[in-house]
């Protein structure tokens, strides 16, 4: 995957603006003080098309910090609603991929547990029973590829929850590869874990037709063994 701002676009009109994140990349300003996708795609819209003023972009769902992959962007307040609603009754389809070093129990299976979030932490917790302030969580996975000490997963996610993936698939023993919060032994170089959004498929907002966008693999090293 290109470093370079404008490669890194995968899909965009008037309405949209649909981008592979790196690893590492915020979506938003935060405590951090580091400039977001936001900012930097608001300052690469003013400049090519000359705006005056304020450009308007909008951020109709997130992705975790050291996760890369597809993030959708509303270049319009109506595209923003219209999507963030899309989002919330689940009629944005997402797949993501992940690395991990130790096979599932099943070759394909679903997960379905209950997450609770501690802020403090900033972490999400299984329980195989509802407890209080928990969400039901479900997704598939199935193994689609392997390397000498790694495996490929996909997931197809059914619910989104705080950090849904990362912790059920530690929850089943399979850790993301550089996920130290959730138990791998050590962090990736790059300071991302090898979770990528890695397709999307959703009715366009404004034009109504179908939009299917594929985020190509970071350059971190593994990920080469998949391409």
């Amino acid at each position: 995957m290109s470093r370079n701002i404008e490669d890194r676009i995968l899909y965009e009109d008037n309405h949209l603006l649909i981008i592979n994140k790196l690893n590492n990349e915020i979506v938003q300003r935060d405590d951090s003080g580091d400039d977001s996708i936001l900012e930097t795609y608001k300052a690469y819209i003013k400049q090519k098309y000359n705006k005056p003023g304020d450009v308007y972009l909008g951020l109709p769902h997130r992705l975790d910090r050291p996760v890369s992959g597809v993030v959708i962007l509303a270049k319009t307040s109506k595209a923003l609603t219209r999507l963030t609603k899309m989002f919330k009754e689940k009629e944005v389809k997402k797949i993501y991929h992940a690395i991990v070093k130790d096979y599932p129990p099943k070759e394909s299976g679903q997960i379905t547990s209950y997450l609770k979030k501690n802020s403090k932490q900033n972490k999400s917790y299984t329980y195989a029973n509802e407890v209080k302030d928990s969400k039901l969580a479900v997704l598939n996975y199935k193994v689609i590829n392997k390397s000498d000490s790694f495996y490929l997963l996909e997931i197809d996610l059914q619910t989104g929850r705080h950090h849904q993936i990362r912790a059920q698939l530690a929850e089943i023993a399979c850790t993301i590869k550089g996920d130290v919060k959730y138990g791998y032994k050590r962090p990736n170089f790059d300071k991302g874990i090898s979770l990528h959004a890695r397709k999307v498929t959703f009715i366009h907002p404004i034009k109504k037709e179908e939009i299917t966008v594929v985020a190509d693999y970071p350059v971190e090293n593994t990920w080469k063994y998949f391409k």
